[in-house]
């Protein structure tokens, strides 16, 4: 199925003169968009995928149930492609989990009772079009009509569109066995080139294979530009001529800095490739000297920086990244994938091998955070409904769930007190909105405790504390009543911007709405924060904004001293706080708290430290 964008470029192509046969030999730069920087030197490996565009076809009257029956057949399989792709979310760094849950979401939901679905049947009956035909002109009319909206969210729009026209092709695929793009091909140290690749396709990529991606379409606000930032590849989008002038096996240097990659790169290009590699591998060496720094600040303040985990294979790049422990595990992922529960035994297990190897860093073990929203097949079918309700984000999810199936909730709390005596752990009980969720489950945890010291179990003769996370607007108001039932507080800043605007960031006509630094976001994180301070209570955040460098000095001046982030953030985090004295952060704060304007605000965070900034 072919995008205008697509449809220019072949005809910009056909227009060109003919070239000559044979293996080219002259460099060629080519300037595209620059999406995920760093330097890749590297043979070119060009991947192509059949074209979706299937002919038009009718078919006889009596042949409408059977296309039917093929247009489900392709569902079927099209859902089973969306699961596996799912399954890969938890090899994946968490940015490129966020971008491409909610996605597959979408896809999943296209896959229902959805219009295109609806529409496509209507015109195998109606207007007797094979099944093919009638998916894709279906998804042409439903893109244009997106297109068309009058959204100055562009960039949203034609992301939208790109989801119905991807799922089509999907569909398109399956139903005339095309094959899809396969990856498992490109050799190590290769720079993948191609006319374009869906998050589907970035989803399946390995960056410790991958030394960088080209594409001859793409832009910089699409998903997926956003995966390739989020694992870490550099990358260009959107080079014209790209896949006549590249052939596999040709030389190239890519700087996804700059947005240029230069194919068959002449002596001086090669040497200016070299020279920019090296430069880019010595900013990361300096980055990683600061492993063995402390975090302090210039007159003398620690701030803790931990990492945030969301499966145990990652623990190499925590202890890489220089991290002070970990400061949010997220259970999920002993959840996932699976048709029965971990009982307590798998689960100690599970957390042993995070616990143990960590030498004594401080390990935060969030409890199972599910909502209907979340792909578990287990809980789903076994513990509670698959759909909660019309709005899974404001159901029976986190606390709520766990009190209402303690069962979940006991096998985890006897699961962590076990692993406790291999080094020390802290729980954190999510989404909690009044004391009283704290309150039910100390007594769920306390009687659990009660339980295995009965059994002989060993356990620390102090139970581990028992946190809240802090993400919704009622929780940061009500955290003074909280903070008396809980022994620390974790502030997920994500939640909580998303809950107080009202703003979701996968949906793409209002996620430009979407701000951390909204005057009504940082006033809950300084309610929340002041309100454990003032009973000498641990705080820390565990959200972006925790791994955003340029929102160090206003975390610390409303006097958070504990950060947990990625892991790949630390560094950067942690050579900003080395900059920093605290008076300084505390008046910046205070300048910052008296703005009632976004922007304005946006101005400050961005000019600290300037001259002319706070």
């Amino acid at each position: 199925m072919k995008t205008e964008k697509s449809e220019r470029t072949e005809a910009a192509k056909s227009a060109e003169p003919p070239r000559r046969a044979g293996r080219k030999t002259r460099e060629v730069a080519i300037r595209g968009i620059a999406i995920s920087p760093g330097v890749a030197i590297g043979a070119v490996y060009d991947t192509s995928e059949a074209p979706t565009e299937a002919p038009r076809r009718s078919v006889p009257a009596g042949q409408v149930e059977a296309e039917k029956a093929r247009l489900a057949a392709a569902v079927v399989a099209s859902r089973k492609q969306v699961g596996k792709l799912k399954g890969r979310l938890a090899v994946l760094p968490e940015e490129a989990q966020d971008e491409l849950e909610p996605l597959l979401d979408a896809y999943s939901m296209m896959l229902g009772d959805s219009r295109l679905l609806r529409g496509a049947r209507r015109r195998i009956a109606e207007e007797l079009l094979a099944a093919e035909t009638a998916v894709q002109d279906e998804a042409e009319s439903i893109a244009g009509t997106i297109l068309a909206a009058k959204d100055d969210d562009k960039p949203g729009l034609r992301r939208r569109a790109g989801e119905v026209r991807e799922i089509a092709r999907r569909l398109t695929r399956n139903l005339t066995a095309m094959p899809f793009r396969s990856l498992k091909g490109v050799p190590p140290g290769a720079i993948l080139v191609a006319e374009e690749l869906t998050p589907a396709d970035a989803a399946l990529l390995d960056p410790t294979r991958i030394a960088g991606v080209a594409t001859e379409e793409g832009g910089a606000d699409g998903h997926t530009a956003i995966m390739l930032r989020a694992l870490g590849i550099p990358s260009v989008l959107g080079c014209p001529g790209l896949t006549e002038a590249a052939r596999r096996g040709d030389e190239a240097v890519l700087d996804g800095g700059t947005g240029i990659i230069v194919i068959r790169p002449g002596a001086a290009a090669l040497e200016a490739g070299r020279e920019a590699l090296a430069g880019y591998a010595k900013e990361k060496q300096r980055l990683a000297k600061l492993r063995r720094l402390p975090s302090v600040t210039l007159d003398g303040e620690e701030v803790e920086l931990q990492a945030n985990l969301e499966i145990p294979a990652e623990l190499p790049l925590i202890a890489q990244a220089g991290a002070q422990g970990i400061g949010l595990l997220r259970t999920e992922f002993l959840f996932m994938n699976r048709e029965d529960l971990p009982d307590e035994d798998a689960q100690f297990e599970a957390y042993s091998q995070i616990v143990g190897p960590l030498a004594g860093d401080g390990v935060t073990i969030r409890v199972l955070d599910w909502g209907g929203e979340k792909d578990m097949q287990a809980l789903a079918e076994g513990v509670v409904p698959w759909h909660t309700g019309p709005n899974p984000a404001l159901g029976l999810r986190g606390i709520r769930m766990l009190l209402k199936r303690p069962e979940l909730l006991e096998a985890q709390f006897a699961a962590i007190l076990r692993v406790a005596t291999q080094g020390p752990v802290r729980i954190l009980l999510p989404l909690v909105t009044i004391p009283a969720e704290v309150a039910q489950a100390r007594e769920i945890y306390e009687r659990v405790a009660r339980r295995l010291r009965r059994k002989g179990i060993p356990l620390p003769d102090k139970l581990p504390p028992l946190g809240a996370m802090i993400e919704t607007p009622g929780a940061a108001l009500a955290a003074d009543a909280i903070a008396l039932e809980a022994d620390f507080f974790a502030i997920g800043t994500n939640d909580l911007a998303m809950y107080t605007l009202a703003v979701d960031r996968a949906e793409t006509e209002v996620s430009h709405l979407y701000d951390p630094l909204h005057p009504a976001v940082l006033r809950l994180v300084q309610f929340a924060t002041e309100a454990a301070l003032r009973l000498r209570m641990p705080v820390s955040v565990c959200g972006e904004m925790a791994g955003n460098p340029r929102l160090v000095p206003l975390l610390l001046g409303l006097g958070i001293r504990a950060l947990s982030m990625n892991a790949s953030a630390i560094p950067r985090v942690k050579q900003m706080v080395r900059t920093l004295k605290i008076d300084d952060c505390a008046r910046f704060a205070r300048r910052v708290m008296e703005q009632g304007d976004p922007r304005l605000i946006q101005e400050l965070v961005m000019n600290f430290g300037n001259p002319d900034g706070a």
